[in-house]
């Protein structure tokens, strides 16, 4: 399954019915842990949970098989701890400059002093429910692909 750079969040609901509708319970951890937003409009696609016949072979380290699906749903805070280092890409760069990555679940990184394409080892010196501070430790070259 190939899984989209622009994921914002993923989450196992059940799709209800309410008075001739159908609808589907986004988490309030989902919109507390600013993954998405109140009132915005975002781009939803159904997975069914037979999809575990599907070759996985191309997911990413937030996805997991729907055999866990118990564990997996549960929000047990950032992904990140401070003083953890990680090899991150920076993927865009913020108002004021810094260079942005995400990690599981989407979760944003802000590092300081990059750019985009920048393949760096960062060491999180600030971590928030929602947000990450890192610092550079190391430059990793970029690799021609």
């Amino acid at each position: 399954m190939d899984i989209s750079e622009t994921l914002q969040t993923l989450y196992t609901a059940t799709v209800e019915q309410d008075d001739g509708s159908y609808q589907i319970t986004v988490p309030e951890r989902e919109i507390a842990t600013g993954t998405i937003a109140e009132d915005e409009t975002y781009r939803v696609a159904l997975i069914s949970t037979a999809a575990s016949d599907v070759d996985d072979t191309e997911t990413t380290d937030s996805i997991q098989s729907t055999d866990d699906a118990d564990q997996q749903h549960e929000y047990d805070g950032p992904p990140v701890e401070e003083g953890e280092q990680r090899d991150v890409e920076i993927e865009n760069l913020g108002d004021q400059g810094d260079g942005i990555a995400k990690v599981e679940r989407g979760y944003v990184v802000i590092v300081p002093e990059t750019t985009i394409g920048d393949r760096v080892t960062v060491e999180m010196q600030q971590v928030r429910e929602n947000v990450a501070f890192a610092d550079v430790v190391d430059r990793n070259p970029r690799q021609e692909i």
